[in-house]
């Protein structure tokens, strides 16, 4: 391991210039400092004179729009690539509130005072070619019935999750792991990203297995979040809408939420769940909640919430189900399938 020789600040910018994520690049003799101004820019400081400068500062990507998305906020974040055949491309995320981020890829060139541009099409961030031969994944879009015996690699977990209390075969058997009534604490709740700009996300839950207090359903799941689902009280299951939760800067819980419409004592134990959210970037989106019980009729239930696009809290409105203990472990529910559309 080598030790730090020195200790030197290189580049003060301006005041009114806030400057972040920097990354150190040497490429011709040439020393370069990528630096990001949130959420909107990019700069590249360059030294002819080895690491510690001096550095010249010069921006190269200034509020640029999307030509796919202009509706989108500016590429900016990310860092430099090269391929081996001497091409050189920034790579940079786009926020696309309330739907989250999203990569995005655009050619560049060196001139000849060893400054780097982005290659633009009519002054924006165009559809260029991709620098390597695409490869086949498979599509978010569609069916997972769960078969086993792991999840697959698109669904991610909001906490980390205790493996002892779900299991994939045939379905998805998620046990209570935590006793709290604060979904935000709440372990084991599985997310997936929302498709934009329109999407809908369906989940079956089959729940005679629930134990007195539990809670399980579908949220939209961020800083502010709803859910739709079953709470069980003493031998009573009630389908339930629940809104108001919400979180401060600092990612603690600013409000559990309240139960803002009910059917108390439903007859049937197995309910299609369903969220349709508009995540169309560059303003508030929203989401709207609905059930069914044989999966081809669906009534609306609760209000329609507001998806908000601020990028401070920086996942996006993803959907979540949840399946958690308000008195004590012990029960669960299985998870027959989710529909991405």
């Amino acid at each position: 391991m080598k030790t730090e020789v020195k200790e030197q600040v290189v580049l003060s910018p301006p005041s009114t210039l806030t400057l972040e994520g920097s990354r150190l690049y040497k490429k011709d003799n040439n020393w370069y400092i990528f630096l990001t101004r949130p959420a909107t820019g990019q700069y590249i400081a360059k030294s002819t004179n080895g690491p510690f400068g001096t550095y010249d500062l010069k921006i190269i990507a200034d509020n640029l729009k999307l030509a796919t998305a202009p509706r989108a906020g500016a590429p900016h974040q990310g860092g430099l690539i090269d391929t081996p055949n001497g091409k050189w491309y920034y790579m940079s995320f786009v926020d696309m509130y309330p739907g989250g981020r999203a990569p995005a890829l655009a050619p560049i060139t060196w001139g000849s005072d060893g400054f780097p541009s982005v290659t633009l099409v009519n002054g924006q961030w165009g559809d260029y070619d991709y620098p390597l031969p695409k490869r086949t994944v498979p599509s978010p879009i569609g069916t997972d019935t769960f078969t086993g015996p792991n999840l697959r690699a698109d669904w991610e977990w909001n906490h980390n999750p205790d493996t002892k209390s779900f299991s994939v075969n045939n379905g998805l058997t998620l046990k209570t792991a935590t006793v709290t009534k604060d979904l935000y604490q709440a372990r084991n709740t599985l997310t997936y990203r929302i498709r934009g700009p329109q999407g809908t996300g369906t989940v079956l839950i089959d729940f005679p297995k629930m134990a007195d207090g539990d809670r399980s359903g579908l949220a939209v799941l961020r800083d502010s979040s709803a859910w739709i689902g079953i709470e069980r009280e003493g031998s009573n299951f009630n389908l339930v809408f629940n809104t108001g939760l919400s979180m401060n800067t600092d990612w603690t819980t600013k409000s559990t939420g309240s139960v803002s419409a009910r059917q108390n004592s439903v007859s049937y134990r197995k309910v299609y769940l369903r969220v349709t959210a508009n995540i169309s970037p560059g303003a508030a989106g929203s989401a709207v909640f609905s059930y069914s019980t044989d999966g081809n009729s669906f009534t609306n239930f609760g209000s329609t919430v507001s998806l908000g696009n601020d990028w401070q809290f920086f996942p996006g409105h993803r959907y979540g189900i949840l399946n958690y203990a308000t008195k004590a472990l012990g029960g669960s529910v299985l998870v027959s399938r989710f529909d991405n559309k």
